[in-house]
Formats: C-alpha cells, structure tokens, sequence
C-alpha cells in the first residue's frame, strides 16, 4: 500500500471539518466510560459509582463520604486506576508513532513494530533486567528501552543507507529485516540469562500492563506529552510526506532530515512505552486507519483522534485481558495481535 492507500476516510471538505470535533467530543465521553469499566471490572467488581467516589475522595480528601470497603479503595486506586492510566498513554502513544510513520513512509503497513523500533525498545529493556540490574534506578528501564529502540532505528537507515537510497519503501523493507533481526537477539539474550527470571523476560515479550505503579507513570506522560504535541505541529509537514520525497523538498521541507527527526520521536515514544508495557502489536497499525475512516487524511486531525481511540483500545484490550481467562491473564498483545489481524482481513476485504 502506498499514500492513496492513507486516504480511506470518506468524509471530505466540510463535512471533515464538522465531523473532527463532534468525534473528539464523543471519543472523550466513551474514553471516559471506558476508564470506569475498566478500573469497575475484574475478580472483584466494584460498582462505577464507588470508582469515582475513590478517586474524588483521593483527589479531594474529605470532600466524599466514604462508603465502601477500604480493600475495594486498595484495589480502585493502588492496583487499577494506574493499570488503566498506563493502557490509555501506551495505547496513545503507539497510535500517535503509527500515524507519523505511515505518513513519513507513505505506507499503510508502517508501524513501531514493523519498523523494528518496538523489538529494539524489548531487547533495551530485557538486557537491563536480565543482564545489568537497575544500574540508574527506576530509570533504567526506560532509558535502555528508549537505546534500544534508537539502536534499531539506526540499523534500519544503515541497512537503507547499504542499499544505496533512503525511499520510503526500502525504509520498510529495512525495518521489518532489522525486526526479525533484534527480535532474534532478544531470543537470545533470555536463553542466556538467568532462568529464574524467564517469566520477567516473557512479558516483554508478549505485553502486559500488570506492573503498573504510579510511580512508573510519569515517564510515559512525559515522553507522550513531549512528543504528541511535536507531532501535531508538524502535521502539515506529515501531509506533504504523504505526496511524495520531491513535492516535499518543494515545499521547503528538508525530506530526510525531516524523516530522521520523525523516527527519533517515534523510537522515544516506543522504547518508553515499551519499557512499561512490553511489545504490544497492531495499536500503532490499526488505530490510525480508524482515525483516517472518520475524520480524513488530514493529520492535524488524524493525530489527536488517533491518540484518542489508542487510548480506548488499549484500555479494552487489557480489559478484555483480564476477564478473558480469569482467574488467569491473559496478555494484552495476545488480544490486539487477534483483534488487529481480524481488522486488516475485514480492510482487505473491503478494497
């Protein structure tokens, strides 16, 4: 697929313009909505009303009567009000790198794990938890996920780089060699270590959000808050990449450097959100083509909606996670991997 293919909105003109806020607003109520269900829900069903009196109680001590059982506020603000924060800045985050990449590359098919970036931000943060412990503390995570996914963003320009020319579509052809590449390296790194803590190197791998503290959180909002906002200053620029290499570079935008400073971006928001989450696939794939069919191409309109729906998406995805197998859990990469597949097929499908 290439940019036609990034066109599947139908709304056009003002239609798109009238369509924009009336799908943030109601992507805002149902995001709401879905942030209660998924703190409400679990082995212990806790009723909306005592959620959000929990969290106004937390937020505003004393201004709500306390009616409910001190474990349900254990439960509500220590285990799953963080759980679904990091689902919804992970699933933002991953929607936000997909939408940026597609658009740098011109392909639909473009996305953090594709690329590799994902992979490399897995092998950063299983060397640091198998091989060198919390040399930087809490940090140490985050820091050699986000080195990890920038060596593997540095791989695929020099893989690009060997063939003689930075096209969008040798760009993708790289990322998905370099992918199998370090994905085949992390294998390798959890044979090497220590067995004990196999389990540790196997969320990683297969994504899950069950660590979650807040304490973790702050990493994710910042990187997302740093960078989405980056993004969608750009957004102009990202359509111009959609045309093509030369109607950019007529337009003044200087193409590769602009498509580096785009890749750095997404390989910071991945390794970090990585780093807390694990490798979780087709967010970053699917969501955008969602944004797109409601709101058009444009990405100064495709970018906060994606971020949106990621958010949703990711949050129902772990929720599902949850009640899927319960007492046990299953992990959310296993949930979007099947849902993101059975989307491209109806997309297909429908072309």
């Amino acid at each position: 697929m290439t940019a036609p293919a990034l066109a599947l909105a139908r709304p056009t003109g003002r239609g798109r313009a009238l369509l924009f806020p009336a799908a943030l607003g109601l992507g805002a109520l149902i995001l709401g909505l879905s942030f209660a269900a998924s703190v409400g829900v679990g082995a212990v069903t806790i009723e909306t009303g005592t959620v959000w009196g929990v969290i106004a109680n937390r937020l505003v001590p004393g201004r709500v009567e306390v009616a409910w059982p001190g474990g349900h506020e254990a439960i509500v603000w220590d285990l799953r009000v963080p759980r679904a924060i990091l689902a919804g800045l992970v699933g933002a985050g991953l929607a936000l790198v997909g939408a940026s990449l597609q658009a740098v590359t011109r392909n639909a098919l473009a996305d953090p794990h594709l690329l590799g970036i994902s992979s490399g931000g897995a092998f950063g943060a299983i060397t640091a938890l198998l091989h060198t412990g919390m040399i930087l503390g809490l940090a140490t995570v985050p820091v050699f996920a986000f080195a990890g996914a920038l060596g593997a963003m540095a791989l695929v320009l020099g893989v690009a780089r060997l063939a003689d020319t930075a096209s969008a579509e040798r760009l993708v052809l790289a990322g998905v060699a370099v992918s199998f590449i370090v994905m085949a390296a992390a294998n390798a790194m959890i044979f090497l270590g220590d067995p004990r803590a196999s389990h540790t190197a196997l969320f990683w791998m297969l994504g899950g959000l069950g660590l979650a503290q807040w304490s973790h959180l702050v990493f994710p909002a910042l990187v997302l808050a740093l960078c989405g906002p980056w993004l969608w200053l750009r957004a102009q620029d990202l359509d111009a990449m959609t045309i093509g290499d030369e109607a950019a570079a007529t337009l003044g935008i200087p193409v590769a450097r602009f498509r580096l400073e785009v890749f750095s971006v997404g390989a910071l928001l991945t390794g970090v959100m990585v780093a807390f989450s694990g490798v979780i696939g087709f967010v970053g794939l699917m969501v955008p083509h969602l944004a797109r069919m409601m709101v058009g191409g444009g990405n100064a309109r495709v970018l906060p909606l994606s971020a949106l729906l990621g958010a949703m998406v990711l949050i129902w995805g772990d929720l599902v996670a949850r009640i899927l197998m319960a007492p046990q859990e299953l992990p959310v990469g296993v949930v979007t991997g099947f849902v993101g597949g059975l989307f491209f097929v109806w997309l297909l499908g429908r072309r």
